[in-house]
């Protein structure tokens, strides 16, 4: 049975691999420059994204179904509070002040939106899929509001960055707040479907753009020295620990299945590639962020599949 599982959860990182893989060459061969990485990043997180979540939520939300939807964003503010008290007890291994907040924003802040979208399309079945996307969008609400106000503060080790309440409506956040909206106000029925169909269609291109702009981050990376002992111990807290306590927190709590795995995927993937563009724009030196992002996204091709197998053998069935 585990191995079943492997192989399913195996197939599914080997897609998002390939689709990466295919990012890391177009900007390593020159094909897609800095810039036109950054034009297509701005592309998903600006459009594609918010279209894709706003359309989930229209067609398949409603507050009658979820009545419980607001414990996804504080799920979301809590896994983000683990990662960072876990990074906390072992940043004294790590020396200098930039180099710990560094640190400790590769164990707290996830891969939260970009893995687990490809993930959900690939090991499930649609009827299984639709209300795990709408799980997660939820979930998204609390990380990014967290990820682009304390994330962003943290990572410049609290000079030069004050606080920006506009930061916090990136253009999901404002996604999911106007599909909650319009389903509240239960607008969403009088949506033709000559504008619900465009919606849906540009949403859909997320996926591939998506891993497209994650292999292209993980090219532009600069790594001139690995820090090997920082490096082991974001990938040993983020890859291991982490999704070790996910399996004991859902087993524990006896979580439902689609949450649970959920909870598990959000703490078994690779820090996020967000935390280099931050980096990029307040112009901080990159001293340890892409090494994680690189190597964390590198050594995740093994540990993720097995716990997601862990997770289908012993916990849900597919």
């Amino acid at each position: 049975m585990f191995w079943q599982a492997f192989r399913m959860t195996g197939s599914a990182t080997l897609q998002i691999f390939i689709l990466g893989l295919i990012g890391y060459f177009l900007v390593k061969k020159n094909i897609l420059g800095e810039a036109g990485l950054d034009i297509l990043s701005r592309l998903t997180i600006e459009v594609t994204l918010p279209f894709l979540i706003f359309y989930q939520l229209i067609s398949q939300f409603s507050f009658s179904m979820y009545p419980n939807w607001w414990l996804y964003p504080v799920l979301s503010i809590l896994i983000t509070g683990i990662g960072l008290v876990l990074a906390y007890c072992f940043s004294g291994a790590v020396a200098g002040r930039e180099r710990k907040a560094q640190f400790m924003s590769l164990v707290a802040f996830q891969n939260s939106g970009y893995l687990p979208l490809v993930l959900i399309a690939a090991l499930l079945p649609k009827d299984k899929a639709d209300p795990l996307l709408v799980f997660l969008f939820l979930f998204l609400l609390g990380f990014n509001l967290v990820m682009f106000s304390f994330g962003a503060y943290l990572l410049t080790a609290h000079k030069n960055k004050k606080f920006e309440l506009g930061s916090l409506f990136s253009p999901p956040v404002v996604a999911i707040i106007l599909g909650m909206l319009a389903v509240y106000l239960r607008l969403n029925r009088f949506i033709p479907g000559a504008v619900i169909k465009p919606v849906q269609m540009i949403g859909e291109t997320t996926l591939p753009l998506a891993m497209l702009v994650v292999g292209g981050s993980l090219a532009a990376a600069r790594i001139i020295r690995v820090d090997k002992k920082a490096v082991f111990l974001v990938s040993a807290l983020k890859l291991i620990v982490m999704p070790l306590l996910g399996l004991v927190l859902v087993i524990k709590l006896n979580l439902p299945e689609l949450v649970g795995l959920l909870v598990l995927m959000q703490m078994a993937v690779p820090p996020a590639t967000s935390l280099s563009v931050i980096i990029r724009h307040y112009k901080k030196e990159d001293l340890l962020v892409s090494q994680g992002i690189f190597f964390g996204h590198l050594f995740c091709l093994i540990t993720l599949p097995v716990f997601l197998s862990i997770y289908f053998t012993f916990v849900m069935v597919r």
